[in-house]
């Protein structure tokens, strides 16, 4: 039997509208929506047209059915200006993505989720073994940066800079995966899933973004808890300055930047931190090392030199999923394939590769670079 919400799945993660799907499968756009909502059942003809106009195996469309992902629950940035095209791919990733969880979780033990919330947690400044997990206390809500400064504490990183931000939450259990290059506008998504966190980030964007967006969806996670993700300018610019201070603390900053710092010595001292220029120059404003006119000094001559949309000369690697290259590694050299792997989730290799940073190809590759970073690797074994 066709799992009729298996067809909607596929059909959104290629950004398609039911008369559009239709045209390519040469059915009418009734009869096809009377195949999505469980009315009539695609005759085995039928069912390979919608097979290969969406490009997935037919064996998706008869899998059991994969959980519904919805706007509410993901931390979805500037929603009203995404088009429902780049929302149904960047979903439906998230949906094929806990597939992929679910898959790795039979047949691995990854790292449990650590991951404190602190929606209402009312003591700031109380013992970290006081700060609770989802769900766990009820209070007041917890400033950004104070957040920030707890979690530090939690997970016993004092005021360094960060070497590899993806791996460290990794090694706290968040399951990070790509987007889908199809929804290149999306920076990146997150959402909690049966006590389990994952956040899905771009591979296009600079390697500097990449870390201050996995630091942003931390903060998402940890201070919007498990319920439901809030939308809007107030939790965005929350999870945004949770992020700039998880990233270049406050007593850091204040004890290697100096007041008034000119644009070259940000250029220089962004490596420090390895974040954007813009976001330290941001930073240095907010603890206020620097005034308005120098702040506004910053950005312009940034922006003159390219640094608003990238990072020129960067040097810095772009970070991507130790857990997932462990996985992959562990799977071959007990030959399995990642064509397996994608064939028992009835997946196209690329729409698995899509997932997992390229992975496929790369597994092997910057060793060293994973394994560089300050904190604990995460703990991975092989379920017998």
């Amino acid at each position: 039997m066709t799992t009729a919400s298996r067809l909607v799945l596929a059909r959104k993660r290629r950004g398609l509208t039911v008369t559009r799907l239709a045209q390519m499968a040469g059915l009418t756009s009734r009869r096809l929506s009377d195949f999505e909502n469980g009315r009539a059942t695609p005759s085995p003809p039928s069912l390979e047209a919608i097979a290969t106009a969406l490009e997935f195996p037919p064996s998706f469309f008869n899998a059991e059915e994969v959980a519904e992902l919805t706007v509410d629950s993901v931390s979805f940035r500037a929603l009203s200006k995404m088009t429902a095209s780049q929302r149904d791919i960047a979903l439906s990733s998230g949906r094929l993505a806990r597939a992929l969880q679910d898959w790795m979780g039979a047949h691995f033990r990854l790292p449990a989720p650590d991951i404190p919330s602190l929606t209402s947690f009312s003591r700031l400044g109380s013992d970290e073994d006081e700060i609770p997990h989802p769900g766990e206390a009820a209070g007041t809500d917890v400033p950004a940066e104070e957040a920030a400064s707890l979690v530090r504490a939690r997970w016993g990183l004092g005021n360094a800079p960060i070497p590899n931000v993806v791996h460290l939450l990794e090694a706290h259990g968040v399951r990070i995966f790509s987007l889908s290059r199809d929804c290149p506008e999306v920076d990146a998504f997150s959402f909690w899933d049966r006590g389990i966190p994952f956040v899905l980030l771009s591979t296009e964007k600079t390697a500097e973004r990449g870390r201050f967006d996995a630091a942003h969806e931390l903060g998402h996670l940890v201070l919007h808890g498990e319920e439901q993700m809030p939308h809007g300018p107030q939790a965005e610019a929350e999870a945004h300055r949770f992020a700039a201070a998880f990233l270049m603390p406050r007593a850091d900053v204040l004890a290697h930047a100096p007041h008034g710092a000119s644009t070259s010595w940000v250029l220089q001292a962004k490596r420090r931190w390895k974040v954007a220029a813009m976001a330290l120059a941001h930073r240095l404003h907010e603890l206020g090392l620097t005034t308005e006119w120098q702040y506004r000094t910053h950005c312009v001559e940034l922006g003159r030199l390219g640094y608003r949309k990238s990072e020129p000369r960067s040097g810095v690697a772009r970070e991507t999923s130790q857990v997932l290259g462990k996985v992959f590694t562990a799977l071959r050299t007990e030959g399995t394939r990642p064509a397996d792997v994608a064939r028992e989730l009835h997946l196209r290799p690329a729409d698995l590769n899509d997932l997992i940073f390229g992975l496929v190809v790369t597994a092997q590759e910057g060793e060293a670079q994973r394994h560089g970073g300050g904190h604990k690797r995460p703990q991975l074994s092989v379920v017998r």
